[in-house]
């Protein structure tokens, strides 16, 4: 679970240490204080996206850290080459240039495969998620959730991919004959002009080599003359090989009287022997220097060739010779077209009825699942209030796509007596918000992450079902760790634990702070929320007696 959030110059928090303790705790406070601030905070820790104008103002950097304890040896960390701990350090650091810098356990790591770790410790359910329920391309993947679909659905799409790719490649195939024949004399035309020039693997850059040789041969040949008569010595002048000739025999005399000459006699033998060595190869390669303009022009002539050619085909011999592979094969496979047709055809076949078996397996496993689904979720809704609305998934045969063959829809009825209809014709705000706590009710089941954030999940609720969307988060929380925002006294008189974000001014600028209150201050706020902006004796016993139950 999420233990311990600082956050650091992110919007009008300049510096907070928030606590989080198991159970149900809810986070309230005025409109604009910054409780949106937060739960942005620990979208970012999660590797969600983040924005530089998140940092506050005056500030080079925005700090996110949270401590995760109690975490399961996901296979997450062994992937990553991240160090496991059951005590999991998050850190993000957002800078003004755009840059992001992410740490789990200190080992650096990408925003992405941040992401992958975030997807696995927390769910966050916000505001704009109820209106996901009105997209009913997201139906399919609620229910695949609820069903535990991975495997198949992964089995599916290896299959699908198959029968993707000979599509396309009978597609290829497939052309009208005038666009056959211009097809192919555009690739003889591309075979001839490539099989003209002979090129060979890695021309272009020995040419290259040499044409700089050749541009540079004077500068070369004083050079290497240079070098020549440093190491051999002039008419006037002794060279380095010389010298060094002399000092080894001077030193080879001294070793005679005395042997603490000896290792030095060596040493300078070895350097006299190396540099004669070094004369040799440098003395040939003066003598092998050779500069011919006819070469130079020859070449030049070889390397417009070879640039024309990389224009059209690549930006190097291997890439020309790789198209030409290319075009020899689509040029065959256009001229064998249709024997080639017949036997993608018959691999087509194939590919087909595995996907569309895989396909079925998919279907019967929805189907099964939209049932028990459809029952979990009536459950949850007669919990909150809703005991007369019926839900079904229904069912709608398809052509094999990348998600199966099969397109969902939830289909509702709020009251007594009306017939299903698309939950968007039907869910008022209040019901919808609803549906989506049941549904994530329902779904948490499912999976292992331990803690649940609701931003404003109460949004157009009040009155008894407010008070039922409470009970519910009370219950959800007797085995998950759940965060809520809220503006709801009957969500805030349920919880376990309370932090109050609250905002002031200091000096012209804007600060928020985290508090998490006791008894006396849960009261206080409490009849805040339930009267507004004055507290009364009268909003004051309200809250007490919410709070007592």
């Amino acid at each position: 679970m999420l233990s311990l959030l600082h956050i650091e110059n992110i919007a009008v928090i300049e510096s907070a240490d928030i606590s989080f303790d198991g159970g149900f705790t809810v986070l309230t406070g005025e409109t604009g204080a910054g409780k949106s601030i937060v739960i942005d905070a620990i979208s970012a820790i999660l590797g969600e996206r983040a924005y530089r104008d998140m940092i506050r103002t005056g500030a080079n950097k925005a700090t996110v850290r949270a401590v995760f304890t109690g975490v399961p040896k996901l296979q997450w960390f062994e992937d990553n080459g991240v160090e496991y701990d059951p005590e999991t350090i998050v850190q993000r650091e957002i800078f003004l240039d755009g840059k992001n810098v992410c740490r789990v356990n200190g080992s650096l790591v990408t925003v992405s495969i941040l992401r992958k770790l975030g997807i696995q410790l927390i769910n966050i359910h916000g505001q704009h998620d109820s209106a996901s329920l009105f997209d009913e391309d997201n139906h399919l993947a609620f229910l695949d959730a609820f069903a535990g679909n991975e495997t198949l659905r992964s089995d599916y799409g290896e299959k699908y991919e198959a029968v993707a790719k000979l599509r396309r490649e009978i597609d290829r195939l497939t052309m009208d004959e005038g666009e056959k024949l211009r097809r192919m004399e555009t690739l003889k035309y591309q075979i001839a002009e490539i099989e003209k020039a002979e090129l060979e693997p890695g021309e272009d850059e020995k040419l290259e080599d040499r044409r700089k040789i050749l541009q540079n041969a004077e500068k070369l040949s004083n050079g290497m003359e240079t070098a020549v008569e440093c190491l051999y010595g002039g008419d006037d002048t002794d060279g380095a090989a010389g010298l060094l000739a002399q000092a080894e025999y001077a030193l080879a005399r001294l070793s005679r009287f005395s042997d603490s000459f000896n290792a030095l006699h060596e040493r300078v033998a070895d350097l006299m022997y190396q540099v004669q060595d070094a004369a040799e190869e440098v003395r040939d390669a003066r003598d092998g220097l050779s500069y011919s303009a006819d070469e130079l022009e020859q070449i030049e002539s070889r390397l417009d060739v070879i640039h024309k050619l990389r224009r059209k085909y690549g930006t190097t011999c291997e890439d020309i010779l790789a198209y030409l592979d290319s075009a020899r094969k689509e040029l065959d496979d256009i001229e064998f077209a249709d024997d080639h047709l017949e036997r993608l055809k018959g691999k087509l076949q194939k590919a087909e009825k595995a996907a569309w078996d895989a396909a079925i397996a998919l279907r019967e496993n929805r189907k099964a699942a939209a049932k028990a689904m459809s029952e979990r979720i009536l459950t949850e809704l007669t919990q909150l209030d809703m005991p007369r609305v019926q839900f079904s998934c229904e069912f709608r045969e398809t052509e094999l796509t990348v998600a199966g063959a099969d397109a969902v829809a939830f289909y509702m009825s709020a009251n007594a007596g009306e017939a299903l209809k698309p939950m968007s014709k039907v869910a008022s705000g209040g019901e919808l918000a609803r549906i989506m706590l049941a549904m994530k009710n329902v779904l948490a089941e499912k999976d292992q992450v331990e803690t649940l954030i609701f931003d404003e999940v109460d949004t157009g609720v009040s009155g008894r079902a407010a008070q039922k969307v409470a009970q519910k988060l009370k219950s959800v929380a007797a085995h998950k760790q759940v965060l809520c925002v809220t503006h709801l006294p009957q969500l805030a008189a349920l919880a376990d634990n309370h932090l109050l974000i609250a905002k002031q001014e200091r000096n012209g600028r804007t600060y928020t702070s985290v508090t998490p209150l006791d008894l006396e201050g849960r009261k206080r706020e409490l009849a805040r929320i339930i009267g507004g902006a004055t507290i009364t004796e009268t909003t004051l016993k309200s809250a007490e007696e919410m709070l007592r139950g």
